[in-house]
C-alpha cells in the first residue's frame, strides 16, 4: 500500500502539480508582458556569449511603442515574413502544407515561421529546432496570441527582433542603420530591414547585396497588395 500511495503522490506531482504549476506561472508571465516593455531576451544574452571576444560588439536596443514605429516598418516585415500575420491564430497552414510537401520532394524547404512564432521564440525562448523547444514555441504562440492579441504581438516583435549584429528592434535599427529614427523610416529603408531578418548577421540593410536588393524590391511590391489591419489605421 505503501508503495502504490508513493507511486500516486508522485504522478499526481508530476503529471497534475507541475503542469498546472507551469501554466499558471508562464500565463502570469505573458499577461505582464502584455503592457511592460520587453528590454532583454534570451537570443541577446546567447549573442553576448558568443561575441564576447569582440571588442567592436554592443548591444543596440531602444523600445518604441507601436504608435512611434513607422507603418512602413510594419507592412514591410508582413510583406517579407508572415503575409497572412493579420489572418491567422499564430500558425500559417498554407505555408506550412507547402514546406512540408518541398521537404517530401527534396526541395530546398522555405521557412514557414509566423511572426507570432518569432515573437514567441524571441521573448520566451532559446534558438533550436529539438521538438521540446518547438512544442514550447507552438504553446506560447498560442498564448500570445490568446492573450496579447496581433497588435501587441506587432509592438513586441518590432522592439526584440535581431535585424543586425547586436541590433534589436526597428529603433535601433533605424538610428545604427539609416541614422534616422524608427518613426521615420522609408518604405525603401523598412524593405531593406525586411529583407534583412532571416539572417540580419550575415545580410546586411545598409550594403545589400544584388539578391537583397531584389529580395527587398519583392518585398516592397508584396507591401503595396497587401491590406493595412485596422488596428494599424487607428
Amino acid at each position: 500500500m505503501k508503495h502504490r500511495e508513493v507511486f500516486k503522490n508522485i504522478s499526481r506531482l508530476v503529471f497534475v502539480k507541475i503542469p498546472l504549476a507551469f501554466v499558471g506561472v508562464t500565463f502570469l508571465w505573458v499577461l505582464l508582458l502584455k503592457w511592460i516593455p520587453v528590454y532583454y531576451t534570451p537570443l541577446m544574452a546567447i549573442r553576448s556569449v558568443e561575441y564576447r571576444n569582440d571588442e567592436k560588439f554592443h548591444t543596440y536596443k531602444r523600445w518604441q511603442p507601436l504608435e512611434k514605429i513607422s507603418s512602413n516598418m510594419v507592412m514591410a516585415v508582413m510583406a517579407g515574413e508572415d503575409n497572412r500575420f493579420a489572418d491567422h491564430h499564430g500558425f500559417d497552414w498554407v505555408e506550412l502544407k507547402k514546406a512540408i510537401k518541398e521537404k517530401k520532394s527534396g526541395k530546398r524547404v522555405r521557412g514557414a515561421s509566423t511572426i507570432s512564432q518569432q515573437t514567441a521564440k524571441n521573448v520566451f525562448l532559446w534558438p533550436g529546432k529539438s521538438l521540446f523547444r518547438k512544442a514550447l514555441e507552438a504553446y506560447f504562440t498560442l498564448l500570445i496570441e490568446l492573450v496579447w492579441g496581433k497588435e501587441r504581438i506587432m509592438e513586441v516583435y518590432l522592439n526584440v527582433a535581431e535585424m543586425g549584429k547586436g541590433i534589436y528592434g526597428a529603433e535601433a535599427a533605424a538610428e545604427r542603420i539609416f541614422q534616422t529614427r524608427a518613426s521615420k523610416l522609408t518604405v525603401h529603408q523598412s524593405s531593406l530591414i525586411a529583407a534583412s531578418l532571416p539572417n540580419p548577421i550575415t545580410r546586411r540593410a545598409e550594403k545589400p547585396t544584388k539578391y537583397h536588393r531584389k529580395r527587398a524590391a519583392d518585398i516592397r511590391r508584396l507591401m503595396n497588395n497587401l491590406e493595412r489591419p485596422e488596428w494599424l489605421m487607428r
